[in-house]
C-alpha cells in the first residue's frame, strides 16, 4: 500500500502476487515430493529465491542524476517471496509474523528513516548552476557559509549551448547545521538555478 500511495514501483497487488506464486510454488513442490516420492523439495524454493532477483532488478534504476531508487522494493519484494514459501510449507506462525515485520518495515519504520536523514548534517544534492560560471564559485560560495563540499560529479552530457550546468554533489555542514538547512542555503547562492536532493 505504501508503494502504491507513493506512485512507486510495486505496488501492493505485486507484493500479493509474488506471495501467492511464492506459495503456490512451495505447495507443488510438496505434493510432487509426497504423492511421486521424486524430486528435491528444496530445489523449487530455491530457484524461487534465485529468480526473484530479476523482478527485483527490474525495480532499481539509476537516475540521470545518480541516484539509485527502488532498492527497499527489491528487499521488500524478495521477503515476501519468503513469506509466502512458508505458508507454502505450511509455517503459518513464521509467516504471519514475518509478514508483520514486512509490513512494519514499510510503513512504519520509513518515518524513522526519514527524520534521521533530516537529523543528518550531510545532505547529497543535484544542482543547477549559470553557464560558463567557474564550478570554483560555486565552491567558494559553500565554503564560506561553513559547508564542506565532497565528491562533486559534474554531468557528463554537457555542451557549450546548455543554459546550466549540473552536479551532484556531497556537503556537510558544522555539527547543529540542520538537513533542512543547507538545503535552503545551496538556494540562496546567485549562481544556483535548480536544487534537488538526492
Amino acid at each position: 500500500m505504501e508503494r502504491g500511495m507513493k506512485n512507486r514501483p510495486a505496488g501492493m497487488r505485486t507484493y500479493m502476487l509474488v506471495s501467492l506464486g511464492s506459495c503456490v510454488v512451495m505447495l507443488t513442490n510438496q505434493y510432487i515430493y509426497q504423492v511421486f516420492n521424486t524430486g528435491d523439495p528444496a530445489r523449487m524454493s530455491a530457484q524461487v529465491i534465485s529468480g526473484i532477483g530479476f523482478l527485483g532488478a527490474g525495480t532499481i534504476i539509476v537516475t540521470g542524476r545518480n541516484q539509485i531508487k527502488g532498492l527497499t522494493t527489491a528487499a521488500g519484494l524478495w521477503a515476501t517471496a519468503s513469506v509466502g514459501l512458508t505458508i507454502g510449507i505450511g509455517l503459518y506462525e513464521v509467516a504471519i509474523l514475518s509478514g508483520v515485520f514486512v509490513f512494519l518495515i514499510l510503513t512504519i519504520l520509513h518515518k524513522f528513516d526519514d527524520y534521521v536523514r533530516r537529523s543528518s548534517n550531510v545532505v547529497e544534492l543535484y544542482v543547477e548552476m549559470k553557464a560558463n560560471v567557474p564550478l570554483g564559485r560555486f565552491l567558494r560560495a559553500v565554503r564560506a557559509k561553513s559547508l564542506d563540499a565532497t565528491n562533486v560529479q559534474v554531468q557528463e552530457h554537457q555542451s557549450a549551448s546548455d543554459e546550466f550546468t549540473s552536479f551532484v554533489v556531497s556537503l556537510k555542514g558544522q555539527r547543529h547545521t540542520h538537513h533542512d538547512d543547507i538545503v535552503r542555503i545551496v538556494e540562496k547562492i546567485d549562481v544556483v538555478t535548480y536544487v534537488e536532493e538526492l
